[in-house]
């Protein structure tokens, strides 16, 4: 590893340590390492510029977007941000392939009383696979759960817009 990747890894590690909290960290890490199946990979921010960031449906800064690497091999993207629930925000990940297809979504923290069922597997299943071509539409694309109403939404919302501001990335040759 050259000198400058060293000193890039050493500053996310730092600010990574004010921004994430270390649960969080944690739980990306652990689902990086089950779905990609590598114990020893790079989790470096992926910079997108002020200018492209301020006008997409998403937010991107250096403390969510970030690029997985193993080796010489390029993974592919982890994303991390919070979606409203009824009177809270739940934090969630999303982590595409290298060609930007969603390889697994998990809300990494709850914070309701209700409507946690939208941390199933089985319900978050319905996103793999979708690509910033796609337009998911609640709820004709999406599973309804009873008492989880606005998080579902939020999280479809949350997804859509991610898709499509890669979409606008790609378009732009961001990424």
């Amino acid at each position: 590893m050259d000198f400058r990747k060293f000193l890039v890894l050493i500053l996310v590690s730092t600010f990574l340590s004010f921004s994430i909290t270390k649960k969080i960290e944690k739980k990306v890490y652990k689902e990086i390492k089950s779905t990609y199946d590598v114990e020893d990979f790079e989790f470096i921010s992926f910079e997108i510029p002020e200018k492209e960031a301020k006008n997409l449906p998403s937010k991107f800064g250096v403390d969510n977007f970030f690029q997985i690497t193993s080796g010489e091999n390029q993974l592919g993207f982890a994303y991390i941000s919070k979606a409203p629930s009824k009177t809270a925000q739940f934090d969630y990940l999303i982590l595409l392939d290298s060609d930007l297809s969603v390889k697994k979504a998990k809300v990494l923290i709850y914070r309701e009383e209700y409507g946690g069922e939208i941390g199933s597997k089985r319900w978050l299943k319905q996103f793999v696979g979708k690509t910033p071509e796609n337009e998911i539409n609640y709820p004709q694309d999406i599973v309804a759960i009873a008492g989880a109403t606005i998080s579902v939404r939020s999280m479809t919302t949350a997804i859509n817009d991610l898709l499509r501001s890669l979409n606008i990335l790609q378009s732009k040759n961001i990424l």
